[in-house]
């Protein structure tokens, strides 16, 4: 079936229809007010332990750096294991985790670079955790609910961030740090809860699991042949460096440009979560009436507008506007980012898509905390505020060479047509390398047709496994065309064959029309040997289907 625009929106609020999803958003709705409970904590008790600003930014980094580094692992499992499992454990570490910090902060024995290290180990749980919980919206709720969805996790974190740093200010003024490490140990255990409540159902596949290798390999290979996914990489990453400036320069912004202490931080920091609340509803509405490139520059102007603002300003409700923007921006883009790579992804590699699309986010993330934080050791917060305003209008130009793509509704199901074959081979899961010829018979009126159609057909191959793929003219008779490629086993031909969706037959149906032989296309399917007789032989049987049909 042929891609189609996206059909009217379902309602904002349909996915709470989802027991699952309300159920978890209300339980992520505690953890993610622990967390920035936590993240003010942190912030606030660098800046009284350390004197210099790179040190306080790399806060921020230390908590972004993991979803760099180990996301990508964190998607393969994702992929190949339970999801709700994976999200179980990471949050039954992060609660150890919290609970050995706050205790260690009662103890009076935090120095920087401890704080820095247990910033990190959350921030090992939480990349555990992104692709697992990001791929589990579409376990919980309709393909067509996912942006709806989406935007509503956006908005559950953007409730507690508007509440979250002024409540975390209140604690960590009130009772120190320590108090906000121990309430954020606290707020894991109502997702736990919620988590062991939900039977999961995953699909049945008679095919064994990836290795962690191939897993990884593939998701790289899926997302290197998606050029949409590509796109969005690219925006996200200078989006994250530019924009985290905010974020890990806001506990100098309060002390040193607004002259506050931790409560007007978690004021200005609830701003901020304002703003993003405003952004959660507001990004339906545009993605209705304006198309995504033109979403995408105006979170980058705006943002650009709010990093200017809180650089000039001087007072704390003039800063306060300019982070209502920053977090309508911030909201605005991402959000716009998450659902074009999820919308753009089969199920079988959704929580590598997303892990490598988090890791582009977050790495620029964490960078642009360290970047930005040199930037104001030796200039000054303001300058480097300004300075990632200049590069946020660098990104929105970007756009008029790399635009975004558009919704479109890809049929990414299962196609569920192919059936494993009947061979006369003695063929076992590890048998190959697999070496497959297609032969098409194609008119010269149609060859123009036929080769863009290859080359899309050459796109999805290589991205759903294939290797060596090559397109053949006979001399002898040019109407005759072989394509070939190979698998490294039986069980990756197999595979390769599974994944192809709805979407993806699009190109074939196209070829099946193309070929113009008097017979069917003709498929051989071949192993390769080695020219020693002892080592090639493989025993001869009946020619019956010995793997069954699938």
């Amino acid at each position: 079936m042929p891609d189609t625009p996206l059909p009217a929106r379902p309602g904002a609020l349909d996915p709470f229809k989802s027991n699952v999803f309300r159920n978890v958003w209300l339980a992520t709705l505690v953890a993610n007010l622990g967390s920035l409970i936590q993240g003010v904590g942190a912030a606030w008790m660098m800046t009284s332990i350390a004197s210099s600003a790179d040190l306080v930014a790399l806060v921020q980094a230390a908590a972004t750096l993991p979803i760099m580094l180990f996301s990508l692992i964190s998607g393969a499992l994702a992929d190949n294991y339970n999801r709700r499992t994976i999200m179980l454990i990471a949050q039954a570490f992060m609660l150890v985790v919290s609970a050995v910090l706050a205790l260690l902060a009662y103890a009076g024995m935090i120095t920087p670079w401890v704080l820095l290290a247990f910033t990190f180990l959350i921030g090992c749980g939480t990349a555990l955790q992104n692709p697992s919980i990001q791929a589990a919206v579409g376990d919980m709720v309709p393909r067509s609910q996912v942006p709806a969805a989406v935007s509503l996790n956006a908005m559950s974190f953007n409730i507690t961030r508007s509440v979250g740093p002024a409540i975390g200010g209140i604690i960590v003024a009130a009772a120190g740090a320590a108090a906000a490490f121990a309430v954020n140990a606290v707020s894991y255990l109502a997702l736990i809860a919620v988590l062991l409540r939900w039977k999961l159902e995953t699909p049945k596949s008679h095919l064994p699991r990836e290795s962690l290798g191939l897993a990884i390999s593939a998701g790289l290979r899926y997302v290197a042949m998606s050029p949409n996914i590509e796109k969005v990489l690219l925006r996200g990453f200078v989006f994250g460096f530019a924009a985290i400036s905010t974020l890990a320069l806001l506990p100098l912004v309060a002390r040193d440009l607004v002259g506050g202490g931790p409560l007007l931080y978690g004021v200005l920091f609830g701003a901020y979560g304002v703003g993003a609340i405003g952004g959660a509803f507001l990004g339906g509405r545009l993605r209705g009436m304006i198309e995504n490139e033109w979403i995408t520059r105006i979170g980058f102007v705006a943002f650009a507008v709010s990093a200017t603002i809180q650089a000039l300003s001087a007072t704390a409700w003039l800063t306060c506007i300019g982070l209502l923007i920053g977090g309508v921006a911030w909201v605005l883009t991402l959000a716009l980012f998450n659902v074009t790579v999820q919308l753009s992804t089969p199920r079988w590699v959704v929580g590598r898509a997303m892990s490598i699309y988090q890791m582009a986010i977050f790495g620029g993330m964490a960078l642009g905390s360290w970047v930005w934080g040199m930037v104001a050791e030796s200039h000054g917060p303001a300058e480097a505020l300004l300075a990632s305003a200049a590069l946020m209008l660098v990104g929105a130009a970007i756009g008029f060479f790399i635009r975004l793509p558009g919704y479109t509704e890809l049929n990414l199901d299962p196609l569920n047509r192919w059936r494993e074959p009947s061979v006369a081979l003695d063929l076992r899961a590890r048998s190959g390398p697999i070496v497959i010829a297609i032969e098409y018979t194609i008119r010269e009126e149609d060859l123009h047709e036929f080769l863009d159609a290859m080359a899309e057909r050459r796109r999805i191959r290589r991205r759903d496994g294939a290797r060596q793929w090559t397109l053949s003219r006979d001399l002898e008779n040019p109407q005759l065309w072989v394509e070939t490629y190979h698998t490294p086993t039986w069980h990756e031909y197999v595979r390769h064959n599974m994944r192809t969706t709805h979407s993806d037959a699009i190109v074939g149906d196209t070829l099946r029309r193309l070929h113009a032989g008097p017979e069917p296309i003709k498929v051989r399917r071949m192993i390769e040997r080695p020219t020693d007789w002892a080592a090639s032989q493989d025993q001869l049987k009946p020619m019956v289907d010995i793997h069954g049909s699938s």
